[in-house]
């Protein structure tokens, strides 16, 4: 049976056992509610993508506690990648990043970057959703709809897509924002993918292509 747990003063001990065991919990973002799951279990990111019917060729966004998680990934970052990635996060700007070239790793990570050879990583603005990806590690975050259908905006409209196959819903009110702004760093460029929640100028990024 599904469960409901409210944010009360940002109480997220039961999403986090939850998440810590493996299973699936929708949930606030630093945008909308998201449906959300271990990057790092590849049984519940499969999950994820048949709850949601995601098309399969598409990679999800990682939520991470802080820049240097993303090396879990098979992603290295050069000092100039670093200096770019500080001048974004924690923020609403999701950033595409290759991951090391190696038959080993792009095997282990293809669950992820789906063919891409690259992954998608945001640190939250929110100071408790770090604290709680710092106790869970790296998330997986979609928005809470069925691919193509309106995101959700409250824990209602969330049990309506998914009812009682996810276990725990937490409800934090009614969200409404853009998704994340997305960009893509190569070889020290930046480009923007989408404009979203951030509002960015590539000049302030050190240049676009």
């Amino acid at each position: 049976m599904a469960k409901i747990a409210k944010m009360k003063g940002r109480d997220e001990t039961a999403a986090v056992a939850a998440l810590a065991a493996g299973r699936i919990v929708v949930m606030p973002t630093d945008t909308i509610y998201g449906i959300v799951g271990s990057a790092l279990c590849r049984t519940t990111v499969a999950e994820i993508y048949r709850l949601r019917k995601r098309n399969p060729k598409k990679p999800v966004i990682i939520l991470v506690a802080a820049p240097e998680e993303v090396r879990h990934f098979g992603v290295r970052l050069d000092q100039r990648t670093k200096r770019l990635l500080r001048n974004m996060w924690p923020g609403k700007v999701s950033v595409v990043l290759p991951i090391a070239s190696g038959a080993a790793v792009v095997r282990k990570f293809a669950y992820l970057h789906r063919g891409a050879n690259s992954l998608a990583f945001r640190v939250p603005r929110l100071a408790w959703l770090r604290a709680l990806l710092a106790k869970t590690g790296p998330l997986v975050a979609p928005s809470a709809n069925h691919e193509g259908k309106p995101p959700a905006a409250t824990i209602h409209e969330a049990k309506r897509y998914f009812g009682k196959k996810v276990p725990l819903y937490v409800d934090a009110g009614r969200l409404a924002s853009p998704p994340s702004t997305l960009v893509k760093i190569e070889k020290g460029k930046v480009a923007i993918l989408r404009q979203g929640a951030a509002r960015i100028r590539g000049a302030a990024l050190g240049g676009t292509r």
